[in-house]
């Protein structure tokens, strides 16, 4: 075993750092707490737009939630659409996945016009099935979205599967052309690197402990104290979505962070991974707690993660092993190089979210496709900063709790139970 198995396949090329701020500021125009995707999306829109920002990082910058996920630009609604058109209507139902496609498109085009390096492969992504009637809501699905989207979608059968992955677990599954691979870790660099050279301070290693506002003080009405020093801000954003601490107890009694962990095969050579993977798509599975895989961006390995089950790491690890080889029984006898999670964060009605509290404003809640939405709310979150946002679909939206919670979910083994309960009868139904 590797000294460092524990430590995420994505740091190899890209591990976290730390950033200085060699003179403190007494004041900010913006400041940041968070130094993720939501953080720099965010800094780097207000920066060009020539306001002084600051992001304050708890950590190194890069230890969190945005290098530690899979890599895939899903930009997932939990809800399905038939759930989103019941509860809100068939326009805003269109306008949660148009507002995906959006936050899609502007990413890639954002790692383009940057010249970013993090491994972006527009590989298309397959969602597999273990339930032979799904496939006919996969077929409703596969027309409305390439009407919606302008997008390829195809719904395959057992016999056109082998198309995408080879495995018996799966007797159909949908793909679609419009979702890619990226390296998050690198993708991270990246925007560091854009935000620095726009001006944006960063400091690492450095604890938020309060954030106060007082009204009747105009241009610099919030004060933060830190393990640093004082400083005065004009805005504050939150950045902090699943690895809120208790300093932020109105934004943390409303998110449920949900340990999320992943694992690397060891090197198993191209050839290898083609002929399981030979599509190389990104990959999902249609239920509850199904795993998400993908070829590794050298296409030498096999990356799968899915939620946590089980406290110890150890069972933990075996549950993720067990479930690649329930998918790729051929790789029974091939070892791990790499096992590590983080913790992602469900609001409680599964939707993400941008709204304003005691002036501070909180992008956050995604549901763990942080990879798209992220970046993507951090700017909006910006917008609203230099006053110039447009509608969002997520504006607007309660942003509840529930009594007694606090921020410790003692609530998640039992639901983890009953999806896994409903996971099983899906399966046996087949």
């Amino acid at each position: 075993m590797k000294k460092d198995f524990t430590t995420p396949y994505w740091w190899e090329e890209a591990p976290p750092k730390n950033f200085h701020v060699e003179n403190w500021p007494a004041l900010m125009d913006v400041v940041i707490i968070g130094g993720g995707f939501t953080g720099f999306g965010a800094a780097i829109k207000i920066a060009k737009a020539g306001l002084d920002v600051m992001i304050l990082e708890r950590d190194r910058v890069g230890e969190g939630a945005s290098t530690r996920n899979g890599g895939i630009t899903s930009g997932n609604l939990r809800l399905s659409f038939d759930t989103l058109r019941k509860r809100f209507g068939l326009q805003q139902a269109e306008a949660f996945f148009l507002e995906a496609k959006a936050a899609r498109e502007d990413l890639f085009a954002f790692i383009r016009t940057e010249e970013i390096d993090c491994d972006l492969q527009p590989s298309g992504r397959f969602v597999g099935t273990t339930h032979l009637k799904a496939l006919d809501g996969m077929k409703r699905d596969a027309d409305h979205l390439s009407k919606l989207l302008d997008i390829k979608v195809t719904v395959h059968d057992s016999n056109t599967v082998p198309n995408h992955i080879d495995s018996k677990r799966y007797c159909g599954g949908m793909w679609r052309d419009d979702i890619s691979g990226i390296h998050p870790a690198k993708l991270l660099n990246g925007m560091v690197k854009v935000a620095k050279k726009a001006g944006v301070k960063i400091a690492s290693q450095t604890q938020v402990l309060s954030v106060s506002r007082e009204e009747s003080v105009q241009d610099y009405p919030f004060e933060l104290s830190t393990s640093r020093g004082l400083i005065s801000a004009g805005h504050v954003i939150s950045a902090t979505n699943a690895y809120t601490d208790k300093t932020q107890p109105w934004l943390r009694r409303r998110l449920v962070p949900v340990i999320s962990e992943m694992i690397a095969t060891e090197n198993i050579g191209e050839n290898m991974v083609r002929s399981l993977m030979p599509s190389l798509s990104m990959h999902s599975e249609l239920l509850e707690l199904g795993f998400y895989f993908r070829p590794a961006p050298d296409r030498k390995r096999i990356l799968l993660g899915g939620r946590r089950l089980n406290s110890n790491p150890s069972m933990a690890r075996r549950r993720l092993k067990d479930g690649l080889i329930s998918i790729f029984p051929q790789l029974k006898e091939i070892g791990l190089s790499h096992h590590w999670f983080g913790f992602v964060a469900f609001p409680f009605d599964q939707l993400p979210k941008l709204v304003v509290h005691d002036g501070i404003i909180y992008p956050c809640g995604y549901c763990g496709s942080g990879t798209v939405w992220a970046r993507w709310l951090g700017q909006k979150a910006a917008q609203m900063v230099l006053g110039d946002l447009e509608p969002n679909i997520f504006q607007g939206k309660p942003f509840r709790t529930i009594p007694f919670y606090t921020g410790d979910p003692w609530f998640l083994p039992l639901a983890m139970k009953i999806y896994e309960l409903k996971d099983r009868f899906t399966t046996l139904k087949k």
